[in-house]
Order: structure tokens, then sequence, then C-alpha cells
């Protein structure tokens, strides 16, 4: 599998001079398989430069998000393949008992928030509720698994050709109890992230900062790296930067998340922040890039 980061950035977009190096777009992650079939984690606003780099192709684009979050969803609107009439587009999510995910999505893709309505598309969109399946698309297999967050919310689990990847951008493992005074069958998403190639998980927060922000959903840097280590993760992508931070806050945080995480026995190659528009290689080590498309 190859990964593309395409945004990173957690809450709201955070566009300038002070976030062009790791990214202002919000969260939006692009999947390649071994056949190449495309899957596409979220689609928050980094969905928008996806879209327009996305060649025309015949198979459906799989939409999987794992909540409905504004960050998440905004860049839905702004999907070039969904204003192609060609376009065979399926949206995977959490169910709710509130109402239909195709319902919960429509609130954003109409008035007033929208000049269109999800039935006005000119391509054809499915939805799909994803609460606690497992299937196939193009060959990979994929996992959903409910996790802790404000609202329904999925972790996925993708297995292809070998290797497998987690992505767990909204995640609050603990919710203020140490990860280490919990036993593995009372961690969130435990088992969707255990033994995985490559985990892309949350990292919102200073462990300072998160004393302030307990139960909002998202996790500070200390349990982020206890999570990676007790599920046994070969690689971790930093994910879901908090939108005041930046670019020179996060490569001091860089700094600060290495030293921990060797502390705990890890390498510094297993590990490093979501950057957009970086590639990686599932197999390949994180100080080996993917060749630029």
């Amino acid at each position: 599998m190859r990964v593309k980061v395409w945004g990173a950035r957690g809450s709201i977009p955070a566009p300038g001079p002070e976030t062009m190096r790791y990214g202002g777009n919000t969260s939006c992650v692009e999947v390649t398989l071994d056949d190449g079939s495309t899957l596409i984690l979220d689609a928050g606003t980094g969905i928008r430069n996806l879209g327009l780099a996305l060649p025309r192709v015949e198979r459906p684009i799989h939409i999987l998000l794992t909540h409905l979050h504004l960050d998440h969803i905004q860049g839905l609107m702004f999907f070039a393949p969904a204003f192609r009439p060609e376009s065979e587009i399926v949206i995977w999510g959490p169910a709710s008992p509130e109402a239909s995910l195709r319902d919960r999505v429509a609130r954003y893709i109409s008035a007033p928030l929208a000049p269109v309505e999800v039935r006005e598309l000119p391509s054809h969109v499915s939805f799909r509720e994803a609460e606690s399946l497992e299937w196939e698309i193009g060959g990979a297999k994929v996992r959903a698994q409910a996790v802790t967050h404000r609202g329904p919310t999925l972790g996925y689990r993708i297995e292809n050709a070998g290797t497998s990847l987690c992505y767990i951008p909204d995640h609050e493992p603990g919710l203020g109890t140490p990860l280490a005074d919990l036993d593995d069958d009372w961690i969130s998403g435990f088992d969707l992230a255990r033994n995985a190639s490559m985990l892309i998980h949350d990292c919102q927060y200073t462990d300072d900062e998160y004393a302030a922000h307990i139960g909002w959903g998202h996790s500070p840097f200390s349990d982020t790296l206890n999570f990676a280590q007790r599920v046994a993760a070969d690689r971790l992508l930093l994910f879901h930067h908090d939108p005041l931070h930046t670019d020179d806050f996060l490569d001091s945080f860089s700094g600060q998340i290495c030293s921990r995480w060797t502390e705990l026995g890890g390498k510094s190659d297993q590990l490093e922040l979501a950057t957009e528009r970086r590639e990686l290689e599932l197999g390949q080590s994180a100080a080996e890039p993917a060749p630029a498309s």
C-alpha cells in the first residue's frame, strides 16, 4: 500500500505562512492498494486538492469517514469527482440512531451551508453505514470499529498485500486515565491497531495542554506513544495537529516526542509527524520516503 497525506490538521483549517511545512488542511489521507484501487480516509479540506489530482477512473471511489465533525467532511462539497456524471462514489461512515448517514451528511450539503444538495450532485453517490463491519474493497480487507471520541466515531484497519494500516485520527483512549493503568481489554481501539504495519493516530495535544482538554476526544502525545507501543505498531504517523501549533512549534514538539519514544524503547525511524503531501510506502522504513508521484 502507498499512503499520501493530503491534510493532517485538526479542528479547523489553519492556512498561513506559519503552517506551510506541515500543512493547514484538515484530515484526508489517500491509500493506494496493490491493484491500483484508491481509498480515501476522511474528507476534510485536504480532499479538494486530492480530487483535483485524482485521475478519471472507471472503478468506484470509496471514502471512509471516521465521523461527521466538520473538519472531516468539509471538503466533500469541493471534491471534483462528485461533480462528474461518470463518477461512482461510495461514502462509508458511522451509524447513528439519530438519522441515516446520508441524512446526516445532507445537513452539510444543503442550504444554507451549501449551494447544492446531495440529490443534485451529478455523480452516482451512495452511503453505507460501517459500524463494526468487515468487508473487501479492491482486494483489501477493511474493518471498522467504534473508538472513543465525541459522537459516533470509527477507526479503520486496512489489510492489503501483507501489510496493514490502522487509521484513528480522533481518539482519546484513556479519557484522562494513564494508559499504563489500563488493561489491554479496556483500551479503545486496541484490537483494531494491534501489530499494524502503520498506525496513523491522533496526537493533538502536549501533555500540559491535555489537562485542560480531558474529554474533548483527543490524545496527548504520551498517550499516543504508549498506545502505539502497547499495540506493537511497526510505524507511527502522528496526526491531527492542533490549529494553534505552528511549524516551529511542531519541530520542537517532534524533538520531545522522539526523546520520549526512545525512552519507551522505540527507534527514531519508526515515527514521524504527518506532513501534507508526504508519501509513504508500507514496508519501507520512515527514513526511506516513497518516490514522489
